[in-house]
């Protein structure tokens, strides 16, 4: 575990979690917060949604703030009882504490959270890096999980290194050097395919000014590690989508999934642009009504 700050200073530290609370702002539903114990440290946790309703947990995306991907799903959060967590190591208001996506960390302090709402078992929603820790619980304690929806995920292939290289390392290191705001545009529309939202983008140049990012991806999923696990799993994944695109995403998630598998794929980049999430909502909305 590394307990060193995430942030490279603390000016930058409050410039990010003053964005988060901006951006939480412009969620549609009472949000309660918690901090929760878990064995690798503090964790934040926005609780929203219907009281009574059957409990959803929704992962972030890696190097992102929360109430980014949860507006992304804003449509299911009025009919579940949602547990949204900042993963820790991350940006957000957990614990700065970064572990292992490559073991079981992932799994136990999902575990950790599931056992201090004293919550059996639950359904999933991960996109990117989120997906990848889902994955990480589904190896560990498969029996955790309902269903899981997928959003581009990480844990299962990835895409050309040459490509990411070229489209988001190289743009990336020219905006931190400093010279214009224009690689910042070319890294928000290979991310995107060319949709990324305002707001989205700053909180990007946020994050890639001020974090020192997380550069290890969760560890690739094999078919032997989810033998055990039997639970239904929605996959959606981007045919533009530059870390995991679709083209090499599905013959893995069928390979590890069988015939627990539902699949879909759709011209975007890894971020989803509104158009793309109103269709990937109704679908997440249609599998939760038929598996949970």
């Amino acid at each position: 575990m590394k307990k060193q700050s995430i942030y490279k200073s603390d000016q930058g530290k409050q410039l990010i979690l003053q964005q988060y609370e901006q951006y939480l702002q412009t969620l549609p539903l009472h949000i309660t917060r918690d901090y929760a114990p878990t064995r690798f440290g503090r964790t934040h946790v926005l609780r929203m949604g219907k009281e009574d309703g059957k409990p959803l947990f929704i992962l972030q995306g890696g190097n992102c703030i929360h109430p980014m991907t949860l507006s992304w799903f804003s449509p299911l959060l009025k009919d579940y009882k949602v547990y949204a967590p900042d993963t820790i190591g991350h940006p957000g208001f957990s614990d700065e504490t970064r572990i292992s996506a490559k073991d079981d960390s992932f799994a136990l302090w999902l575990s950790d959270l599931l056992d201090y709402y004293d919550i059996e078992r639950a359904a999933f929603i991960g996109p990117s890096y989120g997906g990848g820790i889902i994955l990480r619980l589904a190896a560990f304690f498969p029996e955790r999980i309902a269903c899981s929806a997928l959003v581009s995920p990480a844990g299962v292939s990835i895409g050309s290194k040459l490509k990411m290289i070229k489209e988001i390392l190289l743009p990336l290191f020219l905006y931190k050097a400093g010279h214009s705001s224009q690689p910042l545009e070319t890294l928000a529309a290979s991310l995107s395919n060319g949709s990324v939202q305002a707001i989205d983008k700053e909180m990007i140049g946020l994050i890639f000014t001020h974090v020192s990012l997380e550069q290890n991806m969760p560890k690739l999923t094999t078919q032997k590690e989810l033998a055990g696990a039997r639970f239904p799993a929605l996959v959606v994944a981007g045919e533009g989508d530059i870390f995991f695109p679709a083209e090499k995403l599905f013959p893995r998630a069928a390979a590890i999934f069988d015939d627990l598998l539902e699949w879909r794929a759709y011209h975007m980049g890894h971020f989803p642009s509104p158009a793309h999430m109103e269709k990937i909502n109704t679908d997440i909305e249609s599998f939760l009504i038929k598996h949970y």
